[in-house]
């Protein structure tokens, strides 16, 4: 029994100098992905938004691997998500449990779809609770609009709030791609069957879809809280015309009764 473990270690990695200076056997890579064999029949998998997979990896060597790359993290994590997957081989056919596959034979494609497919459950774990954490903040600031008719926010401090939303929200947005399926699926029909398998066993379709729902009702409430900022701004800058005028008034009404005494 093999087992696949992926760990979000922080928020991106810098893969193009990690590239440079890991010297493993390097099966693929793109400007998001680097796919390494390290030893016979153990892999890494290192993605650009902050994931690192392993498979057959001990916990003393996770760790061990995972001091090397910190380096090029931006934003490590205190608290890692994980998950893990077991692989069972030479089974009679191909059979998906809950967190095991069984698998009639492996390779380097294999694998890396696996581990592909593991990754992307623990960035979506991410994704979601980044995304509710700006939905509750969102919720509360929507919650004291409805109780005061009012935002409990300056204008400085609005759009701090909201231009720290839309950089979470386009970070988030930026990385979805992550759940294209690699084009090799496209040329191999066994590759394409494990995919679709995995993709259902971790249930990634609805995950995603819930993720963009919650980035939609984000971005709909950034639309309102907006709205209220430009509100409030050209609601200011009336009152300061009207006063200008009211001065200018009280001014030619000084003048006149000065002037004629």
């Amino acid at each position: 029994m093999l087992k696949v473990s992926s760990f979000q270690i922080a928020d991106s990695i810098d893969i193009k100098t990690f590239k440079s200076v890991f010297t493993a056997e390097l099966l693929y890579s793109d400007s998001d992905e680097l796919f390494y064999r390290t030893d016979s029949d153990a892999f890494i998998y290192v993605f650009k938004f902050g994931i690192v997979g392993f498979f057959n990896y001990n916990e003393l060597q996770i760790t061990a691997f995972i001091e090397v790359i910190s380096p090029y993290c931006k934003n490590k994590l205190d608290n890692k998500l994980s998950e893990e997957f077991e692989i069972e081989t030479n089974a009679p056919r191909m059979k998906l449990g809950f967190n095991k596959i069984e698998l009639t034979s492996v390779d380097s494609n294999v694998l890396r779809l696996v581990m592909l497919n593991v990754s992307q459950s623990v960035a979506l774990d991410y994704y979601s609770q980044t995304t509710n954490i700006l939905l509750e903040e969102t919720n509360y600031h929507t919650q004291i609009l409805e109780n005061k008719g009012r935002l409990d926010l300056s204008g400085v401090n609005l759009k701090k709030y909201i231009g720290r939303t839309l950089n979470i929200k386009n970070r988030i947005t930026a990385n979805l791609y992550i759940f294209d399926s690699p084009d090799e699926t496209w040329e191999d029909e066994n590759l394409n069957k494990l995919d679709v398998g995995l993709k259902k066993t971790f249930d990634l379709q609805a995950r995603f879809r819930t993720i963009l729902e919650g980035l939609a009702i984000v971005k709909e409430n950034l639309e309102l809280f907006k709205d209220i900022l430009q509100y409030r701004n050209s609601t200011r800058l009336e009152w300061v015309i009207i006063i200008l005028i009211l001065v200018e008034v009280v001014n030619l009404f000084v003048e006149r009764i000065f002037g004629k005494t």
